[in-house]
């Protein structure tokens, strides 16, 4: 791990030192999504409510440049460039494309959520797509601040029965989660506003981390 990838927790657990004890927990949710995508695998991620909307923003953050900024290698462009030689526009498609870390959220597909939901069981829309889209190796985060949440569970449980890694955000006492996750990042608080605020800081500090590391 590079010195400043460790410097961006340690600045997490500075801002907000009642995260202090986590500080291994939080590690090694870093080091299995960084070994995943060393394995040329992806991150899926789900949760419900607000909890729906850090699923989209933890994508956001991993798919393209979140603090720095992360140019494709002189050899991508050259693909490009390659590939449409004639096209002038190709050059300044090369520039504003970004490296990416492939990470799918499982909150926002209406229809195939409406479908699972119409033909089989509302709780079992994130598990469909778990399914079918994870791969030995690959990771899924589940934000729950109860842990209790059936989709959530049922998705935890169709990771685990297909060699997926999971991590938990949640809070409280954790609920279920910290007997199914690999990894279980419980917030120090029990409201689940309280709970969601801490949420931010972790999950920002850990997609932050792996830019650092990656780019």
């Amino acid at each position: 791990m590079k010195p400043e990838t460790t410097t961006i927790l340690d600045d997490l657990l500075k801002r907000f030192k009642e995260l202090e004890p986590l500080k291994e927990t939080l590690l090694k949710a870093f080091l299995c999504m960084d070994e995943c995508y060393r394995r040329d695998g992806k991150v899926l991620i789900c949760g419900n409510g607000g909890s729906a909307s850090d699923s989209e923003h933890i994508a956001g953050e991993l798919m393209k440049g979140f603090i720095l900024k992360r140019p494709l290698p002189p050899e991508e462009i050259e693909k490009i460039k390659s590939a449409f030689p004639d096209d002038e526009k190709s050059t300044l498609m090369a520039k504003n494309l970004q490296g990416a870390l492939p990470a799918i959220p499982l909150v926002n597909h209406t229809s195939l959520i409406s479908a699972v939901s119409n033909d089989t069981s509302a709780d079992m829309v994130f598990a469909q797509q778990v399914y079918g889209y994870g791969k030995p190796g690959d990771v899924l985060i589940v934000i729950s601040t109860s842990g209790t949440a059936a989709n959530v569970i049922n998705a935890v449980k169709t990771a685990k029965a297909f060699g997926l890694k999971t991590i938990g955000l949640t809070g409280g006492t954790g609920g279920d989660l910290p007997a199914l996750c690999d990894i279980t990042i419980i917030a120090p608080a029990a409201e689940t506003y309280r709970i969601q605020e801490y949420h931010l800081p972790i999950y920002h500090t850990l997609c932050a981390m792996l830019e650092r590391e990656w780019f």
